[in-house]
């Protein structure tokens, strides 16, 4: 099975959409690769050299090799209807079709944080960067940076020092790291975190797949922080993803005027984010309470009869964890109107909370 999941990665004109469309349409990934000329044809945005190209099996060679690797150096393998895959990601349309990842890190931990900037940091941006990332260390949130000089760089060294995993996204395979200067770095993540990419082994760490990865960074986490940054740039790119997948966006403030403060004031100034001076902003807005912090008490929740649907509804939210609003529809059995209809009526009671990547938690 990893063969035609790795194989169809590699399909000519086959890029993240398109393959889960076509995986649908044929009713699982080997049937992909199993369908006849005339059915492969009729299937909506597949042309005559994408068909030639999964009748032709070339690519399932190429999928071989990276297998081997795979074996060799202990990766695991994420396709994304695996339950390993990172969850945040399958509700993004583009998310990747596979995910190769090197590490000790559940990449589907309750709180995850994508940190990013400029490679060239001030001193300021590297006080704030330790700053935040020791604040964060009580909520044992999971740290995703780009492995990047710079901001990157300080944010992964900065959880390792206050004891939190780290995750690099790569624009390149696992068989390199680049920069090579932080590879005694990307050592120590892969025991405390790890490394993750979408791309094969010997794929090289061009500059067009640095743009393209950023989606993971956005996408895998509750939020994206963005610590100095210019007008231009990878970390606008991150933020301007993590806006379009509804995730928080947080930055930075800095003087009027410096360099790579531009982009973060930009990000407020156009509420594109929220400004962060400390980790305690981040947790506020993201409703994240301390380990054993008493909760507050509810005494109207005594009081409070529920419809026949909001109950249905609170059920769910007790027998999952944070479940999404997917997860809800699907256990309820309810009409997608009704589902939202309570989930609202239920938030305005107080008796719930919507965390970022519509999800929910019962607030009582």
């Amino acid at each position: 099975m990893l063969q035609y999941q790795i194989g169809i990665t590699l399909l000519p004109g086959i890029g993240d959409v398109i393959g889960k469309k076509l995986i649908a349409y044929c009713g699982g990934v080997e049937a992909v690769f199993k369908q006849k000329k005339g059915a492969l044809e009729k299937v909506p945005n597949v042309g005559p050299k994408l068909v030639d190209s999964i009748l032709s099996q070339n690519v399932l060679k190429r999928a071989e090799e990276e297998i081997a690797f795979i074996e060799k150096h202990n990766v695991l393998p994420l396709f994304y209807l695996d339950k390993k895959y990172p969850a945040r990601l399958k509700n993004c349309a583009d998310g990747p079709l596979m995910l190769y990842f090197l590490g000790t890190a559940d990449l589907n931990v309750p709180k995850i944080v994508s940190i990013v900037g400029t490679r060239s940091a001030t001193d300021y941006g590297k006080v704030m960067c330790d700053k935040i990332i020791e604040g964060l260390t009580p909520y044992d949130v999971l740290v995703v940076s780009g492995l990047a000089y710079g901001i990157d760089t300080n944010s992964h060294r900065a959880a390792l020092e206050n004891k939190l995993k780290t995750v690099a996204v790569l624009g390149h395979g696992l068989d390199k790291i680049y920069p090579y200067a932080n590879k005694s770095l990307a050592q120590k993540m892969v025991d405390h975190g790890g490394l993750l990419t979408d791309y094969l082994s010997k794929t090289n760490p061009d500059r067009e797949n640095f743009p393209k990865r950023n989606r993971i960074i956005a996408g895998i986490s509750d939020a994206t922080i963005v610590i100095e940054a210019g007008k231009k740039g990878g970390a606008l790119i991150t933020a301007e993803i993590a806006n379009s997948y509804n995730r928080d966006v947080f930055s930075v403030p800095g003087r009027i005027g410096d360099t790579f403060s531009e982009g973060c004031n930009f990000l407020i100034k156009t509420n594109k984010a929220a400004l962060v001076q400390s980790a305690g902003d981040v947790a506020y807005i993201m409703g994240w309470e301390l380990p054993g912090a008493a909760k507050k008490s509810r005494q109207h929740e005594l009081f409070v009869v529920l419809t026949e649907d909001e109950e249905k509804v609170v059920k769910v939210l007790r027998e999952n964890d944070l479940p999404g609003i997917d997860k809800i529809i699907q256990e309820t059995g309810l009409p997608t109107s009704k589902v939202a209809a309570a989930l609202l009526n239920l938030e305005f009671q107080g008796l719930l909370r919507a965390l970022p990547g519509k999800i929910y938690k019962l607030d009582f």
